[in-house]
């Protein structure tokens, strides 16, 4: 559902487990919300974190390459 936060989760080599135990949640929970896309604001706000991205790019449902959205931005 989110290419994007695929993309970074493979680029640091974060596992769905990893991932889930920095939410506090189960990899069955994770891999669910990722699927369906019903992330709570505070898992969204710590994915952000984690991965030091914004919103609008780690959620957008295109697949966008981090230097490009940073030049669209601008």
């Amino acid at each position: 559902m989110f290419p994007n936060l695929e993309a970074e989760q493979a680029r640091h080599s974060h596992t769905n487990t990893e991932v889930a135990a920095e939410l506090g949640m189960s990899r069955a929970s994770y891999e669910a919300k990722k699927k369906d896309g019903r992330f709570s604001i505070a898992d969204a706000n710590a994915l952000c974190d984690l991965y030091q991205c914004s919103y609008s790019y780690l959620f957008s449902e295109d697949l966008l390459i981090p230097q490009t959205w940073q030049t669209l931005q601008n």
